[in-house]
């Protein structure tokens, strides 16, 4: 039984938001202002009807919307999709107290995300390779995506067939695809474990499709090709599976805004470094301490280095940063510290930094709830924030990146 429902506002997750007496009721695929019919189950409610729709409603870019779980609002206008994405930076923000001009969204085109984690299930159908359904394990059996770089659109059939060849499991499991350089380079995980026979077919298959890699729960099984992603001057081979700013040129547009406010600096701590993505731009002008936990990340940022050419020096070190994060009297050795750390944020490593001397550091989040309890701390500890940048590189979904660049002022001696 369907009921009629009036959408105020949007929530967290790009769901329409009906205030109601019994409290709000959460509708996807509704746009503020919007009379719909829905039918209610506690405080979700599946679209039944929009009997009014907003003058912001667009018609969704891909046929699979409102199934696939993997957007939330491609059905609202871009413009206001954007400002709706700066306001979640906002809102973040004024809830720590924190009053600074943020400036617009930089968009994110469609067919720009050079990474990919689908979901993939062998049935008597055939494997299904797609994207969970929101809020289920069912499968969306997908033909197209309007977020991945055409490459790996136009790849949609060979990785079933691919996915085929890996699975040895009766459960889902997950194969995430990276357009880089040298070719696809493709990483399933929890696929069941391989034997002599299966390894021997994805070798042949991915030399005669021209996959660069091809690694199954961490370890490689086939690699024509050292897959490459370039950061700056410097190319990285990433580890199978590892983690990698969605959109390239989202990545560009942030290592622009840290790499120009450190510019000054002569030494900078990137923390939380990963495979290098600011670390070895920043290495162009600054020498730079690069730390992080994961020790395969921080070896193909080495890697990368040795082999590039024209940086300063960089340095690795391994180190839990969560655990024990670089005091202030280690940060006194630098003049600019860069940090981008898990959703989690830095709270441990701000503290550290709030209590030093460095003059300009940048924080980079995908969180903006944590990165405002982040910036809170430096705040009190003397820094100012002057600017923050809302990134998008999650199309069409409720994620958004961040980029807050602070300044404090050297104490005379």
């Amino acid at each position: 039984m369907s009921t009629r429902f009036q959408v105020s506002r949007l929530g967290a997750q790009g769901d329409g938001v009906a205030d109601t007496p019994q409290g709000p009721v959460f509708i996807p695929f509704t746009l503020p202002g919007e009379t719909v019919n829905a039918a209610r189950e506690k405080d979700r409610g599946t679209l039944m009807a929009v009997l009014e729709p907003s003058p912001q409603r667009i018609e969704p870019a891909c046929r699979h919307f409102t199934e696939c779980g993997g957007c939330a609002l491609q059905h609202l206008d871009a413009q206001a999709y954007l400002d709706w994405k700066r306001d979640k930076v906002v809102q973040a923000l004024k809830s720590r107290g924190l009053e600074v001009g943020v400036a617009a969204t930089v968009p994110c085109a469609p067919h720009s995300r050079r990474r990919a984690v689908f979901s993939a299930r062998r049935t008597e159908a055939g494997m299904l390779l797609g994207y969970n359904r929101a809020l289920s394990h069912h499968i969306i059996d997908i033909e197209e995506c309007p977020i991945v770089e055409p490459q790996i659109e136009a790849a949609l059939p060979m990785l079933r067939r691919l996915a085929g060849l890996i699975c040895h499991t009766q459960q889902a499991f997950h194969i995430t695809v990276t357009h880089t350089e040298s070719g696809l380079d493709v990483a399933a995980q929890d696929a069941g474990r391989l034997e002599d026979k299966a390894r021997m077919a994805i070798s042949a298959f991915a030399i005669g499709e021209g996959l660069a890699r091809v690694s199954v729960d961490g370890e490689i099984v086939v690699e024509p090709r050292k897959p490459l992603v370039s950061f700056g001057s410097a190319s990285v081979t990433p580890p199978p599976g590892s983690f990698l700013q969605a959109v390239a040129s989202a990545e560009q547009v942030m290592a622009d805004l840290v790499g120009d406010h450190l510019k000054k600096a002569k030494k900078v701590a990137d923390l939380f470094a990963g495979a290098g993505a600011f670390a070895l731009r920043l290495a162009r002008k600054s020498e730079v301490h690069a730390v992080e936990g994961d020790a395969a990340a921080l070896a193909a940022l080495d890697r990368g280095f040795r082999f590039g050419g024209g940086l300063k020096r960089v340095v690795i070190e391994k180190r839990d940063l969560f655990r024990r994060p670089l005091t202030y009297k280690e940060l006194a050795a630098y003049d600019g510290v860069a940090f981008d750390p898990p959703r989690a944020g830095a709270e441990d490593q701000c503290k550290q930094i709030a209590k030093s001397g460095v003059p300009f550091v940048a924080a980079v989040s995908c969180n903006p709830a944590t990165l405002a309890r982040d910036l809170r701390i430096l705040v009190d500890g003397g820094y100012a924030l002057k600017s923050v940048t809302p990134v998008d590189q999650f199309l069409w979904s409720p994620h958004v990146e961040a980029v807050a660049l602070l300044e404090k002022p050297r104490k005379r001696r």
